[in-house]
Formats: structure tokens, sequence, C-alpha cells
């Protein structure tokens, strides 16, 4: 199955000062969130995500960055919703694509 780009978000879990652009090529970006995030308010922190990735497809990118537990809740929000995780990860200038099924 061929996926058009267009058609591809790439959801990145904090907006910060790194150069997020080599991510681009995988599809739209959208930022999950933006600037400092209190790391205890989980609740706010899963609306917030869930709002944003409601129209997320099997075929998108989550880009893992900040702090752990709102890469969890962002994993856990897109594999409950797809059975699968499709994650962006970048190593030596590049992203390069990990899929985890879970179905």
């Amino acid at each position: 199955m061929t996926t058009n780009i267009s058609d591809t978000n790439v959801y990145i879990v904090n907006k910060s000062s790194h150069d997020f652009s080599a991510a681009k090529q995988f599809g739209n970006i959208i930022f999950l969130s933006e600037g400092p995030m209190n790391r205890y308010a989980t609740n706010n922190i899963h609306r917030v995500f869930n709002v944003v990735m409601r129209d997320s497809n099997k075929g998108d990118y989550i880009v893992p960055c900040s702090l752990n537990v709102m890469n969890s809740i962002a994993s856990a929000i897109f594999a409950k919703k797809h059975g699968r995780v499709n994650l962006l990860l970048f190593k030596e200038g590049r992203y390069i694509e990990r899929n985890i099924i879970l179905d």
C-alpha cells in the first residue's frame, strides 16, 4: 500500500529549538505541544494530545522528544486508536522509521 506523503502526518511531541525539518519528508508536521510542560499534569497532557491526534491515521508517525511521560502518552493514544505505533527516530542527522504492530 502506497501512502501519499501529503496525507501523512508527523506528530512531534513538543516544539523546541531542534530543527525538525528532516521529518518533513515523511509528512505534514504537527506539534502536539509547545514550550515547557508540567510532567505531573498527565491528565492535561492526555486531553491536549487526544484532541490534536483525533484525526490521526494508522500510517502517521510520532517523533519522540521532550519528557518521557509525554512520549508515553502520545504513543499510548496512537496504539489504542490504531493497534500500532510508527516512530521516527533521529539518528546521525536523519530520521529512521520504526514500526511496532500491536494487533
